[in-house]
């Protein structure tokens, strides 16, 4: 068979390494309007939901009965329930309908109902609702800080650049699960380190992260899954009451808890019961809502490849995050768990809870690289830093993140890096060398690690898990270390459990251990010059980016002393015979002394006079004042030229073969990729004008196209050209030049 190159071509871009499938409703491979989701309604009888969705109570699954106990409120569902759902739709979109009159009515809504409203959304309108409904004013993000090697100097110095990077929270997992108190212990120290008032987690087995959150090396646990089915509830060893127990036990401690959820999780357990993945999600979402959660960490997460393979996906996973929202949930929004082999598509699956903006616009944005990352990779990570800070640059929308610079994420580094050295050692743990406190200032990942035997790593995490010591133990070993900071940071973080009040919605701490939630910041969206945007400071430190340089920078190489071989003699005649002129910009050799690539006036106009010449043709030179302009320079020399031919020249090394009887916009060839123009090329143009000046047959230059020079290069051109047009004077007649050169 016969192939087509562009096809074959397209078949290996990367867009092509992902799975697709068609739906598949009896096997819960449908993202959205399952033809067996039910249809929404509820029963009240005596304070008692008798029917919800065309179930009877008699029929409730143990979801059905936690939702109606716990979840609904039963003083708005009838009415809640009579409203169609394409008002509350419009409701969600409309910016003059405040999000506090609509989350008291979705307070009624049943699951099938919440799912409803979402079909008459698009994603233009749900991004609309997200942005009103996120319940704390100012987006926030979160990090994975992990590494294969569970190195401890390297999980502090990678925590503490996280920290001064922005993030208000940073997670990090085990790769052997009795590592879990050291890995917990060297993220505690290094975002105190980074910036106090970070909270930090270890996704561990519950029970293990509690024990850690009671030691205090842990402040908030985001590791109670939910499900949208009870038989994979029961598959899990839970159940509803169960994990609602088990976040009372978290709270109780003064740690903050959230629940995780996301669209697939039942049908990648084979339990979907034959219903959409967003039906299922929005149980689990009330679910969340009655055991008591202030939040919830969903968008699919690890189970996104699941959604993605099928038609709506992207949709749906943001359909999840307003349900979350509607339902007053802070909601930690995905785009942690690699969604794509394609850029375009990851960055395009980011961009609907980026723009709009969620409590945490990743549920772990991968601080490290992919390959070190223990949670399965990541969408976006350590690699993309610079391409995330230019994102929210490009849109003046906080991402929850800035840019810094390098020495101080060196100097961050180190000093985490030397703290937990000074723990180790003070409290007797496997010391930690000078050698491993250098490579984790400097290294990308832990392949830049030195070996660490970690037979004594995990003898002494166990000795420390069986024993009393706490993070009091730790602050003391970091007042004794030389390190008073990091000890009254992590001092406060104890105080701050005490005083709970970070288990507000949506909470996180300011650079002054204030709390910030739905409490005391909430969402007031209401359209245009409403709600949170990017002002004043923080502005400034969104927009410094270390790769932005002062507009002068551009321009000040360029600079240079008039060439003291190019005199200017006289007004600029018309000429005879079959001369050539090469017409030059008004900064050409004057102020500027280098084309934008870089070379040498001098050398340029060597090289076009040696072309000339070698043609057996005259080169006069004249310079135009009243213009900046290419082809108005070009056109004015051809007028002047005996022989009607001419070369254009500005300063940048934009060039123009022109010819007088020829329009001002016309011309015999241009040469407008000036940063690929060589002393060869200029040597050919000056060849080829003289060709046209003798009547010779002439084959046109060809210079190679780069596609990225304008990407490179238009900041620098645009300044250049701005200082070419500073020396133009309009009412100055062009003037005759000698060049006292000898051909090499």
């Amino acid at each position: 068979m016969e192939r087509s190159i562009r096809f074959d071509l397209l078949a290996n871009r990367d867009i092509n390494k992902e799975t697709f499938v068609e739906p598949w409703p009896e096997a819960g491979l449908i993202v959205a309007d399952s033809p067996y989701d039910p249809q929404p309604s509820i029963s009240i009888d005596d304070d008692k939901v008798v029917e919800m969705d065309g179930v009877p109570r008699a029929d409730f699954d143990a979801l059905d009965l936690f939702i109606v106990s716990h979840a609904l409120d039963l003083d708005v569902a009838v009415a809640a329930m009579a409203i169609p759902s394409k008002e509350y739709a419009r409701m969600l979109a409309d910016i003059n309908v405040p999000r506090q009159d609509i989350a008291r009515l979705i307070a009624g809504c049943t699951p099938a109902k919440l799912t409803d409203i979402i079909r008459h959304m698009n994603v233009l309108e749900m991004m609309m609702g997200l942005a009103k409904m996120r319940v704390r004013r100012m987006p926030a993000n979160q990090a994975h800080v992990t590494n294969w090697r569970e190195h401890p100097a390297l999980l502090a110095a990678d925590a503490a650049e996280a920290a001064l990077r922005g993030f208000a929270e940073v997670e990090t997992t085990v790769r052997i699960a009795r590592f879990a108190p050291f890995n917990a212990l060297a993220i505690l120290i290094g975002t105190q380190t980074g910036r106090g008032g970070v909270l930090t987690q270890c996704s561990v087995e519950e029970a293990l992260g509690l024990r850690l959150a009671m030691k205090g090396l842990t402040s908030y646990a985001e590791t109670l899954s939910v499900y949208g089915t009870e038989l994979t509830f029961v598959d899990g060893d839970d159940t509803p009451w169960s994990k609602a127990f088990l976040a009372s036990a978290y709270a109780s401690r003064g740690v903050k808890i959230r629940f995780t959820s996301g669209t697939g999780s039942e049908a990648l357990m084979g339990r979907a019961e034959q219903k959409s993945m967003l039906y299922l999600e929005a149980r689990c979402l009330l679910v969340v809502k009655g055991a008591g959660s202030q939040g919830v960490q969903n968008g699919s997460i690890s189970c996104i490849a699941l959604p993605e393979a099928l038609p709506g996906g992207v949709r749906a996973v943001l359909a999840e995050n307003l349900l979350a929202s509607m339902l007053g949930l802070e909601v930690a929004s995905g785009n942690d768990a690699l969604a794509s082999h394609s850029s375009i598509r990851k960055t395009a699956k980011l961009m609907l809870q980026f723009i709009p903006g969620t409590d945490f616009i990743f549920s772990g944005y991968s601080a490290i690289p992919k390959r070190d990352n223990l949670f399965g990779g990541g969408n976006f990570d350590a690699e993309d830093f610079d391409d995330y800070n230019v994102l929210q640059r490009d849109m003046q929308i906080d991402g929850g993140v800035k840019p810094i610079r390098e020495d101080e994420a060196l100097d961050i580094r180190r000093k985490a890096a030397e703290a937990i050295q000074a723990v180790y050692r003070e409290l007797d743990l496997p010391a930690i060398s000078d050698e491993e406190v250098a490579a984790a200032t400097v290294a990308h990942s832990s392949d830049d690690m030195p070996e660490r035997d970690i037979v004594p790593d995990l003898e002494a995490a166990d000795r420390f898990m069986a024993s009393d010591s706490d993070f009091v133990a730790v602050m003391r070993a970091l007042q004794r270390g030389g390190f008073s900071e990091v000890a009254d940071n992590i001092l406060e973080m104890g105080r701050q459990r005490i005083a709970a009040d970070y288990l507000q919605p949506a909470a996180i701490f300011d650079a002054d251990f204030k709390v910030q939630s739905a409490i005391n910041d909430p969402n007031n969206y209401t359209g245009p010059g409403s709600g949170y945007r990017p002002q004043g400071q923080r502005w400034k430190d969104i927009q410094a980016i270390p790769q932005a340089k002062p507009p002068t920078g551009f321009v000040e190489p360029h600079v240079g002393e008039p060439l003291s071989r190019l005199v200017e003699i006289g007004p600029a005649a018309r000429g005879r015979g079959k001369e050539v002129v090469l017409a030059l910009g008004p900064a050409f050799g004057r102020v500027l002394g280098k084309t934008i690539g870089g070379l040498e006036h001098e050398e340029v106009l060597k090289a076009i006079l040696s072309g000339i010449a070698g043609e057996g043709a005259l080169a006069r030179i004249i310079r135009v004042y009243h213009s900046s302009d290419c082809a108005a320079i070009g056109f004015v020399g051809a007028r002047l030229s005996g022989s009607g031919i001419a070369i254009g020249l500005q300063s940048r090394g934009t060039a123009v073969i022109h010819q007088k009887d020829l329009a001002p916009l016309n011309n015999l060839e241009l040469f407008p990729q000036s940063p690929s123009l060589t002393i060869a090329t200029y040597e050919n143009i000056g060849v080829n004008a003289a060709r046209y000046a003798l009547g010779k047959s002439t084959v046109p230059v060809s210079v190679k196209i780069d596609n990225g020079a304008r990407l490179r290069l238009i900041v620098k051109t645009a300044l250049l050209h701005r200082r070419e047009t500073d020396e133009v004077c309009p009412g100055q007649a062009p003037v005759e030049c000698l060049f006292d050169w000898e051909p090499d």
